[in-house]
């Protein structure tokens, strides 16, 4: 990329940030509307959350990419497309604004700043939900860059919006949102305890899409061979 590494780690850390005020905000305001029923309240932290997905990936994928997610990060520099300095800062950058975006959040809220969740996710059900959450995730960018670029926005957007509903985990497909919600002992919290099982998850699901993208999508060049 062009853009000073600078400005791009602003990027990726206000990205990170808007994201986290997202999931965790709609989620204690759908929890405080739904009166009771998980159901809409769950609709109401779903449809936000695809949403602000879509804007931030427009605004600032011309600046840092976009990633918003250490597991990008990591498969892009594995790809070679970022250097390991470059992907290590990311990822730093990503996990301080997601923190703090879910200290924006309470702020709003008027909530304490500091919590940790009491919400245990874990058990092979959810390490599956967040593996195949997150694989997906890698698997629809992959595919929208080797053949719809500008279709990434959205795509992205909707895959998260589908997931929520699909996985057993609600797919937070993403280590540096899962250890922001930790964070946060609200509708979108997970305990601590609960944080590795979901980072290894996505880690291997990431690994695997990663693995599997030149043979599914082969520069064109190659594919012309198959």
């Amino acid at each position: 990329m062009n853009e000073p590494l600078s400005r791009r780690l602003l990027a990726e850390g206000l990205g990170t940030a808007f994201l986290l005020a997202t999931v965790v905000g709609s989620g204690i305001m759908g929890a405080k509307l739904a009166g009771g029923n998980i159901a809409l309240a769950l609709l109401g932290n779903t449809l936000p959350t695809g949403a602000i997905l879509v804007v931030l990936i427009l605004i600032f994928s011309p600046v840092s990419g976009a990633h918003f997610n250490p597991a990008v990060t990591l498969a892009f520099t594995l790809k070679r497309a970022l250097t390991w300095q470059e992907g290590g800062l990311y990822i730093a950058a990503q996990v301080v604004g997601a923190v703090l975006g879910v200290w924006a959040a309470h702020g709003m809220f008027e909530l304490p700043v500091w919590q940790l969740s009491v919400t245990v996710r874990t058990g092979a059900g959810q390490w599956i939900a967040e593996f195949i959450a997150t694989f997906g995730l890698l698997l629809t960018i992959f595919g929208c860059i080797a053949r719809a670029p500008s279709a990434i926005p959205y795509a992205v957007g909707l895959y998260i919006t589908a997931a929520y509903w699909f996985t057993a985990s609600t797919s937070f497909a993403n280590p540096a949102v899962t250890l922001a919600r930790a964070l946060s002992d609200t509708f979108a919290g997970i305990a601590p305890a609960s944080v590795p099982g979901f980072v290894l998850a996505q880690l291997a699901g990431m690994l695997i899409a990663t693995a599997i993208q030149p043979w599914l999508w082969p520069r064109r060049e190659e594919a012309r061979e198959v």
